[in-house]
């Protein structure tokens, strides 16, 4: 009994948590806008710090990793929520260019954090697709009311600040329905080292680090393509970017019901290589049309692949471990992206940067599709395997011995019959 894995946490509270992680990574346009007007910072300033709080995010997700199942959720999403709810309250109380950056980095580091348990949790579950689509849902509208709300509510750079800080605050009763720290059984001691399938493991963190990397390298400059090459005024775009947001909440509600039917390789694959195609429309868009059907179709299909990409991350290993890496490398990519977004503007143009990561996408769509054949199959042997013997003893006279003693018949289910067959032809061999 000492090897029972306890039931996974109520799902709300995991959507709570990945609500407040993503928030800010989320908002990242606005508070990077607002502190390149209210600040004395540049806009390559104002960008800086808006990728370092998206490294402590990062960095939070590395770091904790292999510390969840043994620390225990609830001590470190409180953690989490409490250090994002004092950087990004400092960030927004004061002008003082150092104490921002610090405030930021804190921040970060506990949206991290929040991130980082709420993945861990997810991937416990039945079915982390659906609850990762739930928690894609609940981020993109908790975002959009902000971006609809926020400049109503006046000027100054500590308004998302406050708003990021605030989200964090009201998740904070969530963690009473998390588990504690408590003394791990002899199977969780067994798998206490590295995670399982090592090689597909990493081979997803990577392509999750330039997958998001491509994506937020076009977001970067979105708005200068509309404005710049399309020639859209300001409050065109401003439309386009709405119904681009109305989409992505469409599609991840479309993947939320639609769930697992086709398995993960064909969404991941198929989607990752539609938005090569959203990539190069939108960077070589010349006028309204094509810039807002890339950026339309781009917005509903991102969501949807995401979903799928954070339940292969979650199938490879129950424990979560996978997922939280997977989740830091993405947030690591995500850091990167604007500026590899510029810098690929200024020596290619913004067509030619669109083909470049264009081609990154389909170059880690067959890895991707890979891993998620991998994980299906690994899946399968693990469910196989974890299926139970039932063993059943039958008196006398019954099924009588010679010798008159009970005689002991074993039950199995068929998938762990199909196991034990194997197990002998191999050993026949």
């Amino acid at each position: 009994m000492s090897d029972t894995t306890p039931a996974p946490p109520a799902a709300w509270p995991l959507v709570a948590l990945f609500t407040a992680g993503y928030v800010a990574p989320y908002l990242l346009p606005t508070v990077v806008g607002r502190l390149d007007a209210h600040l004395p910072l540049s806009p390559a300033q104002a960008g800086l710090v808006g990728t370092a709080l998206l490294l402590g995010s990062a960095t939070a997700g590395f770091t904790l990793a292999s510390r969840i199942p043994r620390r225990g959720p609830r001590p470190l999403a409180r953690l989490g929520l409490l250090l994002a709810v004092l950087g990004y309250g400092t960030a927004a109380s004061t002008t003082l260019i150092p104490l921002v950056v610090a405030g930021v980095v804190v921040g970060g580091f506990g949206s991290g954090s929040a991130t980082a348990v709420a993945a861990a949790g997810i991937a416990g579950h039945r079915d982390p697709h659906r609850i990762s689509s739930v928690g894609l849902l609940s981020v993109s509208a908790t975002a959009g009311a902000l971006y609809l709300t926020l400049p109503h509510l006046g000027g100054g750079h500590g308004l998302p600040f406050a708003a990021i800080a605030l989200v964090a605050a009201v998740a904070w009763p969530a963690t009473g329905r998390l588990g504690g720290a408590g003394r791990p059984g002899p199977a969780a001691v067994r798998s206490a080292g590295r995670p399982p399938y090592p090689r597909a493991g990493a081979v997803l963190a990577g392509c999750l680090l330039f997958w998001s990397l491509t994506q937020e390298a076009l977001w970067g400059v979105s708005g200068r393509i509309g404005a710049e090459q399309a020639g859209l005024s300001e409050a065109t775009l401003g439309v386009v970017f709405a119904v681009a947001l109305g989409a992505g909440l469409l599609g991840v509600t479309g993947a939320s019901a639609f769930g697992t039917r086709l398995g993960r390789a064909v969404p991941i694959g198929a989607g990752t290589a539609a938005i090569a195609g959203c990539v190069v429309l939108t960077a070589s868009a010349d006028g309204l049309p094509g810039f807002a059907a890339g950026e339309i179709l781009w917005n509903a299909v991102y969501p949807v692949v995401l979903s799928y990409l954070i339940g292969l991350a979650a199938a490879l290993d129950p424990r979560g471990r996978w997922a939280v890496f997977a989740g830091a490398a993405s947030s690591l990519g995500t850091a990167c992206g604007p500026v590899v977004g510029s810098l690929l503007a200024e020596a290619f143009g913004l067509p030619g940067m669109g083909l470049v990561l264009g081609g990154l996408l389909l170059a880690v769509a067959g890895p991707l599709t890979a891993v998620a054949l991998h994980a299906g199959k690994g899946a399968a042997a693990v469910t196989a395997a974890a299926e139970p013997e039932l063993r059943i003893e039958i008196p006398a006279p019954a099924l009588a011995t010679a010798a008159g003693r009970p005689r002991r018949v074993l039950l199995l289910s068929p998938a762990a019959r199909r196991s034990r067959n194997r197990e002998r032809d191999a050993a026949k061999v």
